[in-house]
């Protein structure tokens, strides 16, 4: 992955500090996932409906937007290892948004990483839970997306 790009996934994608927002304690709509570090097959995609009722920009930061569901969509208990990045994206037909609560408790977000799909690089990913939502622009609106986890940087 060139340096351009991967500056580029820096400034798109924003961590802020904790908040009171989603409901990380309720199952995930869409599954649980234990991967480690080598994980195989890469990538691992789940099938999803991105979208909610629940207004994204309220976790805060300006990368937090659309809509997304109180409960996460997929929950990922990682654990990391070896020096491999950790790759979560999502891709559908629509505009779609993510959203990622690390296991440090912080959210991560991001809006057209490649073209209008998300995705968040974790150079050095921390080993623990990381609640998923994949969001959508008009409220209350359900759309199908596949969210994609991968060691594998995009090229």
């Amino acid at each position: 992955m060139s340096a351009r790009l991967l500056a580029a996934a820096t400034l798109l994608s924003v961590t802020v500090g904790p908040v009171v927002a989603q409901n990380y304690s309720r199952p995930p709509s869409f599954g649980t996932l234990n991967l480690s570090a080598n994980f195989a097959p890469d990538p691992v995609v789940v099938n999803v409906t991105a979208g909610g009722n629940v207004q994204a920009e309220r976790l805060g930061g300006s990368q937090c937007v659309g809509t997304i569901a109180d409960a996460p969509d997929v929950r990922l208990n990682y654990r990391a290892g070896q020096g491999l990045p950790l790759y979560i994206s999502a891709t559908s037909r629509a505009d779609v948004t993510l959203v990622v609560n690390l296991p440090n408790g912080r959210w991560a977000c991001n809006d057209d990483f490649r073209g209008t799909d998300p995705g968040l690089i974790f150079n050095n990913p921390m080993s623990g839970q990381y609640d998923i939502w994949i969001g959508h622009y008009d409220r209350g609106s359900r759309v199908p997306a596949q969210l994609r986890i991968s060691e594998i940087l995009p090229r």
